[in-house]
């Protein structure tokens, strides 16, 4: 019912930027939670930033005050972005949409911090 596409993924330098997006289609994304996710090789996928339907944000301790999620309702689209970047930042990094018992997930985009 609701497909992602997920961009913005790549190489960057600690302390540099990058914003990630996730394009949704399908259904009515503004009804949607939507979260960003990641997995770094050998850890568990860990979660990292959440949108809810009625405006609220939430992040992990790990990238709160750098990484700010956003959502514009009218191109069916949610952001990640992500500043003063940190090595221990790179991961896989999915995007979730979730109502109810409806879960739907992006490919993947990897995010390489190093210098």
């Amino acid at each position: 019912q609701v497909q992602l596409v997920e961009s913005g993924g790549g190489l960057v330098q600690p302390g540099g930027s990058l914003r990630l997006s996730c394009a949704a289609s399908g259904s009515i994304f503004s009804i949607y939670t939507m979260r960003w996710y990641r997995q770094a090789p050998g850890k568990q996928r860990e979660l990292v930033a959440v949108s809810t339907p009625g405006g609220s944000t939430h992040y992990a301790d790990s990238v709160k005050g750098r990484f700010t999620i956003s959502r514009d309702n009218a191109k069916n689209t949610v952001y990640l972005q992500m500043n003063s970047l940190k090595p221990e930042d790179t991961a896989v990094y999915y995007c979730n949409a979730r109502l109810m018992v409806d879960n739907y997930w992006g490919q993947g985009t990897q995010v390489t911090v190093s210098s």
